[in-house]
């Protein structure tokens, strides 16, 4: 645990840029995400809770995932063809139109709040779970410029997926292993207090 957050915090100062929106257009990220609309919305809220809304979520997150899924480092049958023919220049725009948009955020389940704002705020330190704020925020807004992502507000359905895909080593995208070895140790009930949790975060 102590080895994770730590990994953490030297990951909240690196930069990786100074721009807001790494170079990205938004206008040209705007008229290239028409096909990304059908699944994400038209201004980055998805409908489905199986899928992740993108508005608001920081640029360099943004382009490090499509990389990610361009490289092979992270798959998904939808998103991995989508990707495949974005050069750089194209994941700067997506990510900086994304950035600019509002999100819309939801609701947490009444009965998993105090379950899920404990292991967000203070982790379980029994189990060697780290603490959720710990990397991304006390509000859940990330780090920009360390690619950690903004998660307030995130599908509670879309984020315990995350989480079991990151215990089965079955995503692989994140910095030095630090998601799966937190979701590792997550019991299913956590997954989806904490999950539930940060989809009421604002």
């Amino acid at each position: 645990m102590i080895r994770t957050v730590l990994s953490c915090a030297i990951a909240l100062f690196v930069a990786t840029g100074s721009s807001a929106w790494a170079d990205g257009d938004a206008e040209a990220g705007k008229a290239r995400s028409g096909v990304c609309s059908a699944c994400h919305g038209a201004d980055g809220n998805s409908v489905n809770p199986q899928w992740p809304s993108l508005a608001g979520q920081h640029a360099a997150y943004i382009v490090s995932q499509l990389a990610a899924y361009k490289s092979g480092t992270r798959s998904n049958a939808l998103m991995t063809p989508m990707a495949m023919p974005l050069d750089e220049q194209a994941q700067k725009d997506l990510g900086a139109f994304y950035a600019t948009q509002s999100h819309k955020g939801g609701t947490a389940d009444p009965n998993l709040v105090d379950a899920g704002e404990k292991l967000y705020r203070g982790g379980n330190p029994a189990t060697g779970v780290s603490a959720c704020a710990a990397c991304h925020g006390p509000n859940g807004q990330g780090n920009p410029d360390a690619k950690m992502p903004m998660i307030a507000g995130q599908h509670a359905t879309y984020t315990a997926e995350q989480l079991r895909l990151y215990a089965s080593g079955e995503r692989r995208s994140d910095m030095e292993q630090m998601m799966r070895n937190i979701a590792a140790q997550m019991s299913d009930a956590e997954i989806e207090a904490v999950a539930s949790y940060i989809q009421g975060l604002r």
